[in-house]
Parts: C-alpha cells; structure tokens; sequence
C-alpha cells in the first residue's frame, strides 16, 4: 500500500478549495461593507494559504521532477495576475480623473505606480499615519496584498532552488524554520509597528508557507472520515468566528492571524484524502462559481466601493443600509463574471490564449503606458484645471501638512509618527509663573482634542493652553494592554507626573467619543477633581464619511451643493445628545457641544471664505478650530471661575 505522506499524488482540481477562496473573497467584501462580518479582513490571510498550498504544490513537483522554469513560472503568473490587474487599473484611471480632486489624483498616480510594480504594500505603509487620507479615498488600497505575494513568490522559487542546491535532504526543515522565523518576527514587530507587521511581505510570509507545508504533507495525513468531517468543521470555524469576532481594533496579524489560517489549512489537509460535510458544501456549484472569479471580484469591488462611496456613481449616498450594499454586491460581482470571462480566461487558456511573446509584450506595452499617465498625473500635480480656483482652493486643505505647526503635532501628540519619546513637556505643559501667571486649561484626549489647540490658542490668550493628546486614544489612567503603548505612556505622565504636581484650573477632556467610554470618562473626572482642578467635556465633531474639502470642491465643480450634508454622519450627533444628558445628570461637569455651538440650525461647511470647517472627515482646519472656539468664548463656555473675556 502507497505510504499517502510519501507517494504524493499529482494536484488534481479541488472544486472545494475554489469554494474555500468564494468564502475568503466574500468576507473580505463583507468586511469592506462594513456588515457584521467587521473581521472578514482575514480572508486575505486565507487567501494567502491557499495560495502557498498551490503554487508550492507545482512549484515543487517540478523541482522534483527537474522541469521547474524560473521563465515559465513567471509567465503563469503574469498570464494569472497581469491581464485582469491591469485593465482594473486603467479602468479606475479613468474614473480617477473625472472623479478626484487634484490631491487625490496625484495620491492615486503614486498608488498606481507602486501597485504597477508590486509594491504598494510599502507605500501604504509608508502613507500610515493617524492623519492620512482614508481608505475610502485610495481605489487601490487593495493591492497591498497582491504586491505582498509577488515579493513572496520572487524570492521563493530563488528559495528552493539554493535550499536542493546545499541542502537537498534538509528542505523540509529549511521550509519548517523559515515559516517559524517568519512568524515569530511578526509577533515580535507587532507590538513595536502593527502597520508595519500587516503590510511587510516577509512577516506575512508564514502565512503562505502555511500552505507550503500542507502541500508537502509535512502534517499527519487525515485519511479518516470522521477525522476528516471534524477537522474541515472545526477550520470553517477558525475563519467564521474570528471573521465576526475581529474589528479594527484587533492586533493583527501576529498570534490573531493563526486562526484563520490555521482554519484554511484544516479545510485543505482534510479534502487531500477524501470528502467531508464541509468540502461537499464549498463544492456546490454556485459557491464554486464566486471561488472562479474570487480573483476579478477581490480586483473590482473595492474601486467600486470607493466610487459608489465618493460619488455615488450607482446609487445616491453611500452604502449604508442592507438594499444598498447588496446592489454593491451584486455589481461586483457581474463586472467580476465579466473580467473573468473576457479578460482572464482568454489570456490563460482557449484559441486566442497569447503566446509567450505576445503576453510579456502585451503586459509590458500596457505596464509602460499606465505609467506614463501616473507619472503624468503626478508632474501636472492631478490636473487642476478641471476644477474651478475657488474648489481648488477648498481642495487644497485636504493637504494637513500646512497646519501640523498650527495643532503643535510634531511636540504635543503622541501617534504613529511621533512616539511618546518625542512628547516635549516643557512645551506642551508651559505655564507662566510669578506675577503673570495666567489661569491653565490642559487639553487631555485624542486628535479631537488636538484639533482645538489652535483656536484656544488664538482666541484665549489670557490662559495657558497646555496640551496632552495621542491618536485614536484618550490617554488612560491605569496600564491596559489595548491602548498602544505610547498612549499609556502619555497617560501614566499626566496622572501620576505632571497633575500630581501641578495645579491646572480646568481640564477640557475631548475625543471622537462613543458610548462604551463613559466609564472611562467618569473615573478620569473623579481622578481629576480629586487632584483639585475642574473639568468639561467637548462633546463629538461634526463627522462626514469621506473628507469635507473634496465634497466641497467636487460639488462646486458640478454646481451640486446640495449632496454635501448627504454624506455627514449621524451617529456623532446622536452620542452628542446623549452625552449632553450623562454630563447633567451623572457626571456633573460642564459640557461644551461642538453641534449645539455651530448648527444653528444647520451644521456650517465652510470656516471662512473658501476654507472649509474640516481637513478631513472629522477634524478641524486651523480655521475651523477658531471658528469653534469663537463660539465657545461667545457663550461663555469655559469654566465660571476662568471664562473672563477680555
């Protein structure tokens, strides 16, 4: 009897693995809807598995057998990715140009040039602050993953190669400790660089070589039917439960990716040696049919997400409601039926599949000329002609960089780029003494304290306006592993440090506030009152879901003023409203409403002429700080015993 761990059968087609892909893909898709489905991310990272079990399945059997061309392995995955990839580009180009602003336009050419030479995963690793544009506004933020693979699979053939050269009895074990490194150093990064561990290629690499060892059957062999059933029921599992259980704030990949793809790899090795409950059920037609077009679905439906999103290229508004996003759905998925009929297939099989000349040259004419119009889009800096100069102008503030001095980013805020060791308390904390001494208001909480430093500042000049903020985080009173790490430094300072030291008149908490932080919001009043200083609370911001100036701009461009207030969000007014009572009647403390100041009764787009109130989705120009903070002193809203006006 053949030994199944060592008489490797050829790879033959697994309709259930095509029906494992139409899960991942349609996670992913339901994650980017933002459905229930908030961890459906992690069909990426199931996608990554089922590609290391595939392509190191041939990969290896061709070694094996001495008929592994480094040539004609880079063809297939030209014939696989380039085609559909590529025409989604030009496609996408062409709505960018009708569609964004000039600063996105030039965003978007920088996108296109990385993502055109697999690597836009460090781009947008790069691109990773607190303050940088939304996903809703990159149509290629999607691509990191497909360059994450590429690097993968340049130097893993190389890999293989030198690994039977010198160590031909030991593959196993050069396989087996490269996916362990692998893993360990993402562990490791992720802590210190969360970002840096999602994008990078090498600390997403076990994840791939994952499917690497169940191709090679370095695992026992399930060959047991009961086994089978229990192994592919439990890694359906693995990737259902995380994919609802996980949201953005889950640190991810490391020790959260092993689930899912511990789950992808039970579902894999359990169909090697038979059929399962599961494997029949990712075998049915329909589902199979999603795994065949997984690949133009994943490439299509994030664009039109952003479109729809953006401009509301189908319906009116964004997707926010269940018709809306199966419509999304839908679209996606026969515009995928579409590129995968007429685009992939031809290039990959039948009469008119292209020889090996016409397709490098057919992906190299192509590469070459979308290039061009990125570098293009880029040297014109996103062809602002088509805009008005009044919507350029509002289009410009998307641009934060010329406000970082004005919010004292680079001294006072503790975030991605500037990490707790580069806060600057003799700044951020001055106050004046002897004789002059002013009244001090101590700004605690997160961006959306920071973005009123620069009205305090301006429009209170008789206090000191100290300043203690981070990003995404009000700085916490007590050490907790799900604040980063920066912000429980931050927090650990101004509790335990500075107030314990220094008397502060009032103390102004403000942050992009949800209803689960008002315990916090209670035991971080009660720490300051018993410290000696007063509080108030600035409620939530005005929010919109895609960045105000490029609403702006676009809707002056098409005379549409209108659809702006379509996109503001309603949800911070409603926290608004119920914090107004919780600060009344349970907390005790004054509360200041962004909502009760400035929409009297309509909320303002525009700070002054030609800026906007907003830089982005939910922060303040410089402007619209001041425009807050006018208001603020118009009613009197600091603390009694400190709100004298001049």
């Amino acid at each position: 009897m053949p030994d199944p761990l060592v008489d490797k059968p050829r790879l033959t087609y697994r309709p259930d693995i095509d029906g494992l892909r139409a899960v991942a893909v349609l996670l992913v898709i339901a994650a980017h809807l933002r459905t229930r489905f908030s961890g459906g991310y992690i069909g990426v990272d199931v996608f990554f598995v089922i590609s290391g079990y595939l392509i190191s399945s041939v990969i290896l059997s061709e070694l094996d057998s001495d008929r592994f061309s480094i040539v004609t392995f880079y063809e297939r995955r030209i014939r696989r990715i380039f085609p559909a990839m590529l025409f989604m580009m030009a496609v996408t180009t062409i709505f960018v140009y009708r569609f964004f602003v000039p600063l996105e336009v030039e965003g978007y050419a920088r996108s296109l040039l990385a993502a055109l030479f697999s690597s836009s995963n460090f781009l947008f690793w790069h691109e990773a602050g607190y303050f940088d544009a939304p996903s809703a506004v990159k149509p290629l933020l999607h691509t990191w993953s497909l360059a994450v693979e590429e690097q993968f699979y340049i130097f893993f053939p190389i890999f293989l190669i030198l690994a039977r050269r010198f160590f031909p009895k030991r593959r196993k074990e050069a396989l087996l400790s490269l996916a362990i490194g692998s893993f360990v150093a993402a562990v490791f990064t992720i802590r210190h660089d969360a970002t840096a561990a999602f994008f990078f290629a090498p600390l997403r690499a076990w994840e791939l070589l994952v499917g690497t060892v169940i191709s090679q059957r370095y695992v026992p062999a399930i060959c047991d039917a009961a086994l089978r059933n229990i192994a592919s029921g439990v890694g359906l599992l693995l990737i259902l439960i995380p994919a609802v259980a996980y949201d953005s704030t889950t640190l991810f990949p490391g020790f959260a990716a092993i689930p899912p793809c511990l789950g992808a790899a039970l579902i894999i090795a359990a169909g090697e040696f038979g059929s399962s409950v599961v494997g029949r059920l990712l075998s049915i037609r329909p589902i199979v049919f999603i795994g065949l077009i997984s690949y133009s679905l994943y490439l299509w439906h994030w664009p039109i997400l952003v479109f729809q999103n953006t401009n509301s290229i189908l319906i009116s508004g964004v997707a926010d409601n269940a018709k809306s996003k199966t419509l999304l759905v839908a679209v996606s998925i026969l515009v995928a039926t579409l590129s995968w009929a007429f685009i992939e297939q031809p290039f990959r099989k039948g009469r008119f599949r292209p020889g090996r000349k016409a397709i490098f040259l057919i992906s190299g004419l192509a590469l070459a000329t979308l290039t061009l119009i990125a570098v293009g889009m880029i040297s014109s800096k996103g062809f602002p002609a088509r805009f008005p100069l009044d919507a350029r102008k509002i289009a410009s503030y998307s641009d934060r960089t010329a406000d970082e001095a004005a919010f004292r980013e680079a001294d006072c805020f503790v975030g991605d780029q500037n990490t707790y060791s580069d806060y600057k308390p003799q700044i951020c904390l001055a106050q004046t003494g002897g004789a002059s001494a002013k009244p001090s208001v101590l700004l605690i909480g997160d961006s959306h304290a920071l973005q009123l430093y620069p009205g305090l500042a301006a429009v209170f000049p008789q206090f000191d306006i100290l300043q203690a903020t981070a990003a995404g985080c009000i700085p916490p009173l007590k050490t907790d592993s799900k604040y980063p790490s920066g912000c429980e430094q931050l927090g650990n300072f101004i509790y335990q440090n500075f107030l314990a030291h220094h008397h502060v008149d009032l103390v102004l908490l403000a942050g992009r506030w949800r209803v689960d932080q008002f315990d916090q919001i209670q035991a971080i009043i009660d720490f300051i009152h018993a410290h000696g200083s007063q509080v108030a609370i600035v409620g939530p911001n005005i929010e919109y879901d895609v960045p105000l100036p490029r609403l702006l701009a676009i809707s002056i461009r098409d005379n549409r003023l209108d659809r702006v207030h379509a996109h503001r969000n309603s949800t911070p007014q409603k926290v608004d409203q119920l914090m107004a009572t919780q600060a009344i009647t349970v907390w005790h403390v004054p509360y200041i409403s962004i909502y009760g100041d400035l929409c009297t009764p309509n909320c303002p787009v525009l700070a002054a002429a030609a800026v906007p109130l907003l830089l982005d989705t939910d922060h303040f120009t410089s402007e619209g700080s001041i425009r807050f903070a006018e208001a603020m002193r118009d009613k009197k809203e600091l603390h009694p015993t400190i709100s004298e006006t001049p």
